[in-house]
């Protein structure tokens, strides 16, 4: 408290509700969720690899596979651990049910919320996104002083190391929150996807598309998807800060761009 009240540069941490306590907790479950779900499929691959038998990649597929092989009553899977895999594989179905469930409270809560409803019509930016977003900032960045510390409060932004006049943007910071970072990752590479799909097949792409092939064309895939994702929670900061869709957004930014003022005479 003392070190707090001396140092006025401290910025102090928005309590959270119950409410966002409580979504969060949804997020964490479902997190936890998928993890076992993961896990139950890489035994079952590895207990097939241990009698000869190569599972295709993908988890539907792989599961799919797994399933006929114990189903065969000639496979190479001995009688012994056929009853341990499908039980395995009943978890797996059961764990993907709840997780279906659970989304589907996360998709009601989202039609309920006017912040998640801006925030959807961002590209990239999905149910987890949304949901996980409003549950960290409660649908509000006001708090946030721009949209570069909104950026850094995920650790998006790249950490600087400079020294006189020589100015050197190393990594990013990968501080703050892991989960949203995750998050905003992800999006960002399935817009860079859906851009190098567009693109390739000759249609029009906006200019946050566009502007995410150019940064992957002068560096590399990971280090434009990093970039894409420190533009996309700069968005998001935008949409929250104004309460406007995506769209409008855009669209006000280039009638500003292209409206010009002349001096009086």
């Amino acid at each position: 408290m003392l070190e707090a009240a001396r140092c006025a540069d401290i910025r102090p941490v928005k309590i959270k509700s119950i409410e966002q306590q409580a979504l969060q907790g949804l997020h964490r479950t479902r997190s936890l969720w998928m993890g076992t779900r993961t896990s139950r499929i890489n035994a079952l691959r590895g207990f097939c690899r241990e009698f000869g038998i190569s599972v295709a990649t993908g988890s539907r597929n792989g599961i799919e596979q797994i399933s006929r092989v114990l189903a065969d009553p000639n496979t190479s899977v001995p009688h012994l651990i056929r009853g341990t895999m499908k039980l395995l594989i009943e978890e797996i179905h059961l764990l993907e049910a709840r997780v279906t469930q659970l989304e589907k409270e996360l998709t009601q809560l989202a039609k309920q919320s006017a912040a998640c409803t801006t925030l959807l019509s961002i590209p990239g930016i999905g149910l987890l996104t949304a949901t996980a977003m409003v549950a960290a900032t409660s649908g509000s960045a006001a708090h946030f002083k721009d949209a570069r510390h909104f950026a850094s409060w995920f650790g998006l932004t790249p950490k600087e190391y400079s020294s006189g006049n020589t100015r050197y943007l190393g990594h990013i910071s990968k501080r703050g929150d892991r989960y949203l970072r995750m998050l905003l990752t992800h999006g960002a590479r399935s817009v860079l996807r859906a851009a190098s799909v567009g693109f390739s097949a000759g249609r029009h792409l906006d200019d946050l598309r566009s502007w995410a092939l150019k940064v992957q064309g002068r560096t590399n895939h990971n280090k434009a998807a990093c970039a894409l994702a420190n533009k996309l929670a700069r968005i998001c900061y935008a949409t929250l800060r104004d309460g406007e869709d995506y769209g409008t957004v855009q669209r006000m930014n280039k009638k500003l761009e292209r409206t010009s003022y002349a001096m009086p005479a």
